[in-house]
C-alpha cells in the first residue's frame, strides 16, 4: 500500500504561489509577479553577493551551561541579501548550526569562519552562502554553545546542544531574544528581514543537530538535510553493548570547547563520563540523545544523505532515523551513496547543487517545480552510476528469514530458506576483522563460521534494514559477536577504506556561486578513488552477548546457551546473478568493536539462528534467484578493499 507522506505545509505553500502570488507572496518570491503569472519555478542570481549583509548577534538560549549566573548566548553569522530587507521582503533561512567552526573545520577543505576588525564574518565555510544569498536566501550559521564564540557547554547532542540551534530558529520567528554583542543590552530583531522560513542543513554533527532540533517540533523550521547524521547518539558510541570506541562523549566535548567552555564546563565533562558508562549501558543520558524517539514531533520535510560504507555515523543511524519517519508520515527524500563519511558536494558535485537548489526552493520558498513528484531515492549502484527508486525501500520489498545451515566443512556452510539443525563453533580472534573473514569465507578457519548461497541465477536486491538473530553458548562470562552480510564477486567499488573515502582530491576547482576577496566560492574538484575486489560486504552489525535480554549487559554463565538479535545496518545492494550472497558470524571486528574482556569460544545453534533481510520480492524472489545453482569450490583467497583500520571518533570534523 503507498506510503503516507505528511503534505500539509506543502499543499498550502504550492496553492498560495499559484493562486496568489502578487498578493500573499510578494513578501516571499524574488521577483514580483503580476496577477495571472505563473508562479516562478526556481530562484534566480538576482541579487549581489559583494553588497550582502554580513552581521553577527548572540541568541538568548535560555540556558546557564556554564553556570556563570547569567543565560548563554550563542554566536550566530549571518549573510543575507540587501536589497529584500529594502524593498519590504522577508526571505527565508538556510541554517547550518556545527561545534566545528574554529576548531576543526568545515567541509573537504577544513574552511573555518573569519572575521574582520569588527567582529563580522569575512569567510563562512562551504558554498551555501555564495551560491544561495544571490538567490534570496539567507545563510546562517551558529556556533554551538562552548563552541567558537559562543557561551555555554557542549553536551554532544544533549539539550545545551539541541537549544543552541532551536533558539535561533525560535528568534527567526520572533520568538526569542538575541543581541548585537555578546555582553550588551541592545537587541536585535530578525522580523524586518525574515520570514522566519527555516531550512537546516549539515554533515554529520551539524546534521545531527537538524535532527535533534526537528524533534522539538519547532514551529518554522520547514525542512532539515540530515547529512551522514547521527539519530540517536548510544549508537554512535555502542552496538547493542559493544563498545564503538575506546572513550565515551566526553571526549569529543573536549575537543570542539573554546578554551573559555573548557575552563568552565569540567561539570558537564563528569557528566558525560558519568551518564555514559563504558559497560554499553543505556542510561538516561542516551535517552535525552535519542532522537527517533521523538519523530512523532517532526514537522519539517526531511532529505537524507548517507554514505553505505560511513563507518565513522555508521548506516544504522539513517536507517532507524529512515523507518521511524515513513512510520510517522513525514515527507521524505534519499539519497544512498557507495562512500564513507562524506559530503554529497563532494561526490556528486552538480546534481548535488542543482537538486538542492530545487529542494529549498520548494521548501522554502514554495515553489511547484515537481521535486516532490520525482522518485524518494537516489542510489549509487556503482562508482559515479546512480539509480532511482519511486519509493524506498520499494514496495515489493518484504522481510524474508534466510538460515544458515552446516556444510562439508566446518564454518564453511550454506545459505538458505529451510530451518536446519546441527552447530558451527569458533573462537574469538580480536586481532581479525570482517576483511580476513570473507577472503577466506570458502575456507574452515577457526575464528568465524560462514554461510553462503551458490551463484545465483539472478540478481537479487536488499533494499533496508537487516537482523541477525543468533542463539550462542559462550565459553567465558563475556563475549562480543559481528554478522556481517558479503557479495561475493567481482566488481569495481568505491574505496570507501582508503583515504578519501571512496573520492580523491584534484587540484582543479570549480565555483558555484560569487566570490568576495575574503570568502571563494571555488573548491577544489574530485573523482572516485576506486578498488576491484573479489567481495564486497555491504551490511554488518555488533552486540555484547551480555545485552542479550536488556539494555543493561550482565556477565554470562558458560555453557549457558543466550540468545541475541544484531541490528545490521541499512543498506540498498544488488547481489548480480553469478555472485553469491553470503553471511558471516564471528567475535570482534578488530578496530570496527573493542574485544571483550575473555577470549570466548561460541557454539551456535543453527536451528535457532537466522538472517532476517530486506528481499525485493521477498522469498520469491530468494527461491528463483537460487534455483538451478549449484555450488562451486572455491579454495583462493579473496581480494578485497584494505582493512577498514580504526575509524574516527570525531563525527564529521574538518569533513
Amino acid at each position: 500500500m503507498p506510503i503516507p507522506v505528511r503534505r500539509t505545509h506543502l499543499t498550502t505553500w504550492r496553492t498560495l504561489a499559484t493562486a496568489a502570488v502578487a498578493a500573499a507572496l510578494t513578501a516571499t518570491f524574488l521577483t514580483p509577479a503580476a496577477a495571472g503569472t505563473p508562479a516562478p519555478r526556481k530562484s534566480e542570481p538576482i541579487y549581489s553577493y559583494d553588497d550582502a549583509v554580513r552581521e553577527s548577534v548572540w541568541v538568548d538560549t535560555g540556558l546557564d551551561g556554564d553556570r556563570d549566573g547569567k543565560p548563554d548566548r550563542v554566536a550566530v553569522d549571518i549573510v543575507r541579501p540587501s536589497e529584500p530587507a529594502l524593498r519590504g521582503r522577508r526571505i527565508p533561512v538556510i541554517m547550518d548550526a556545527s561545534p566545528y567552526y574554529s576548531c576543526c573545520g568545515r567541509g573537504n577543505e577544513g574552511q573555518r569562519k573569519t572575521y574582520d576588525a569588527n567582529g563580522n564574518v569575512v569567510q563562512m565555510p562551504l558554498f551555501y552562502d555564495n551560491y544561495f544569498v544571490p538567490r534570496g536566501y539567507a545563510f546562517v550559521a551558529v556556533d554551538l554553545a562552548g563552541t567558537n564564540r559562543s557561551d555555554g557547554c557542549v553536551d554532544v547532542g544533549g539539550r545545551s546542544d539541541i537549544q543552541s540551534a532551536k533558539a535561533v530558529v525560535d528568534w527567526l520567528n520572533g520568538r526569542g531574544k538575541a543581541y548585537t554583542t555578546r555582553t550588551g543590552a541592545t537587541k536585535a530583531k530578525a522580523a524586518g528581514w525574515t520570514n522566519g522560513r527555516t531550512g537546516m542543513i549539515g554533515k554529520s554533527y551539524d546534521g545531527t543537530i537538524a535532527n535533534g532540533v526537528a524533534a522539538t517540533g519547532v514551529e518554522g523550521l520547514e525542512t532539515i538535510v540530515p547529512i551522514g547524521a547521527i539519530s540517536s547518539w548510544y549508537d554512535y558510541y555502542f552496538a547493542k553493548g559493544a563498545p564503538l570506541y575506546n572513550s565515551g562523549p566526553e571526549w569529543l566535548s573536549d575537543y570542539v570547547e573554546s578554551p573559555d567552555a573548557r575552563a568552565k564546563c569540567g561539570h558537564v565533562q563528569r557528566e558525560l563520563v558519568d551518564g555514559a558508562p563504558r559497560t554499553g549501558d543505556w542510561t538516561p543520558l542516551w535517552t535525552e540523545r535519542d532522537y527517533v524517539k521523538d519523530v512523532r514531533k517532526i514537522d519539517a520535510s526531511v532529505f537524507v544523505v548517507h554514505g553505505q560504507q560511513d563507518l565513522n555515523v555508521r548506516p544504522k543511524h539513517f536507517g532507524q532515523w529512515w523507518d521511524a519517519l515513513a512510520k510517522h508520515g513525514v515527507e521524505r527524500k534519499i539519497w544512498l551513496s557507495e562512500v564513507g563519511h562524506v559530503d554529497p558536494f563532494d561526490f556528486r558535485r552538480a546534481a548535488w547543487v542543482d537538486t538542492l537548489h530545487r529542494w529549498f526552493d520548494h521548501e522554502l520558498l514554495g515553489y511547484d517545480n515537481g521535486i516532490d513528484d520525482e522518485p524518494m531515492a537516489d542510489i549509487e549502484r556503482h562508482p559515479d552510476q546512480w539509480e532511482t527508486s519511486r519509493v524506498w525501500p520499494p514496495r515489493a520489498t518484504k522481510a524474508t528469514t534466510l538460515r544458515p545451515a552446516e556444510g562439508d566443512e566446518p564454518g564453511v556452510g550454506t545459505l538458505g530458506l529451510r530451518k536446519r539443525s546441527g552447530t558451527e563453533t569458533f573462537t574469538d580472534d580480536p586481532a581479525l576483522n570482517e576483511t580476513d573473514w570473507a577472503a577466506h569465507i570458502d575456507r574452515s578457519t577457526p575464528e568465524k563460521a560462514g554461510f553462503v548461497t551458490a551463484p545465483l541465477t539472478k540478481d537479487l536486491r536488499l533494499s533496508g534494514s537487516s537482523r541477525v538473530t543468533v542463539t550462542a553458548t559462550p565459553t567465558t562470562s563475556t563475549a562480543h559477536l559481528s554478522a556481517v552480510l558479503v557479495d561475493l564477486g567481482p566488481d569495481t567499488i568505491r574505496d570507501y577504506s582508503a583515504t578519501g573515502e571512496g573520492i580523491t582530491t584534484l587540484t582543479e576547482r570549480t565555483c558555484w556561486g560569487p566570490s568576495t576577496a575574503g570568502d571563494s566560492s571555488c573548491f577544489r574538484e574530485t573523482k572516485a578513488r576506486t578498488a576491484d575486489v573479489d567481495y564486497t560486504i555491504f551490511s554488518r552489525g555488533w552486540a555484547d552477548l551480555g545485552n542479550h535480554s536488556s539494555a543493561t549487559g550482565a556477565p554470562l554463565t558458560p555453557g549457558t546457551p543466550y540468545t541475541i538479535t544484531l541490528d545490521l545496518h541499512a543498506s540498498d545492494h544488488v547481489v548480480p546473478a553469478g555472485h553469491r550472497l553470503a553471511l558471516i558470524i564471528a567475535g570482534t571486528d578488530e578496530d570496527l568493536i573493542d574485544p571483550p574482556s575473555s577470549t570466548p569460544t561460541l557454539t551456535i545453534d543453527l536451528r535457532r539462528t537466522s538472517a532476517q533481510v530486506p528481499l525485493v520480492g521477498g522469498s520469491a524472489a530468494f527461491e528463483k534467484a537460487t534455483s538451478g545453482a549449484t555450488a562451486r569450490p572455491e579454495t583462493s583467497v579473496l581480494d578485497g578493499v584494505r582493512d577498514p583500520g580504526r575509524a574516527a571518533r570525531v563525527p564529521g570534523g574538518g569533513a
